[in-house]
């Protein structure tokens, strides 16, 4: 059903209110048929799109909202989200940055709800990877991740005016001789080795490069 503006081909053109067969009902504008310009799509699942289409597609500025509570407010482009935009999830965590393929992708904040904490920092298909800081309550790390866990090189900053250095570790599985392979082991967690204490330092890439010959 469609009730609305029309263009002289009878294409829906214009504003206009559609329900569609599914039981979705889509309310706003339209360019010779398809969804374009600005609008509001209501799914018969609970979740609800506001914003910006172009041919049928959400393009632009435009706001998710989950059946689940979880909500996306944002950038996108061909029906992704992609560009800059915030995620709140159902568990109340929120992310904020960039996205590409609907996926967290480039430099973004991550911020968790039941501590406090968050991660600022650098992302690559949704995963955390890259140079990043992890912010807690009294003490942040300063380092790189790869796939969502630390590795490499980088120190713990206390409040109380000290830091550690090190380097997170990634462990080598023992394996036995008399194990079968069916069960896929879990990869062990980086372990941190400590390697000096000092005072609070102010610490950039180029130090690396100061330190050589």
């Amino acid at each position: 059903e469609y009730e609305g503006d029309r263009n002289s081909e009878g294409q829906r053109h214009g504003f206009g209110k559609a329900r569609l067969p599914n039981g979705d009902t889509y309310e706003g504008e339209y360019e010779y048929g398809l969804r374009s310009g600005r609008g509001t799509y209501r799914f018969k699942n609970g979740a609800l799109y506001t914003g910006y289409y172009l041919q049928n597609e959400k393009h632009g500025k435009g706001v998710f909202f989950y059946p689940d509570g979880s909500k996306y407010a944002g950038d996108w482009v061909h029906d992704q989200k992609q560009g800059y935009g915030e995620y709140l999830y159902a568990n109340g965590d929120t992310y904020t940055g960039e996205w590409a393929n609907n996926k967290r992708h480039g430099q973004g904040t991550y911020v968790y709800k039941d501590t406090g904490s968050k991660y600022v920092g650098c992302w690559v298909n949704g995963i955390q990877d890259g140079p990043a800081e992890l912010i807690h309550l009294n003490h942040r790390f300063k380092g790189r991740f790869l796939n969502g866990k630390p590795l490499g090189h980088g120190k713990f900053i206390f409040d109380i005016g000290c830091e550690q250095h090190g380097e997170y570790i990634q462990p080598v599985q023992e394996k036995d001789e008399e194990e079968e392979e069916e069960e896929p082991q879990l990869p062990l967690e980086p372990i941190w080795k400590v390697s000096e204490i000092t005072k609070i330092t102010p610490w950039s890439p180029h130090d690396e490069e100061l330190l050589g010959p």
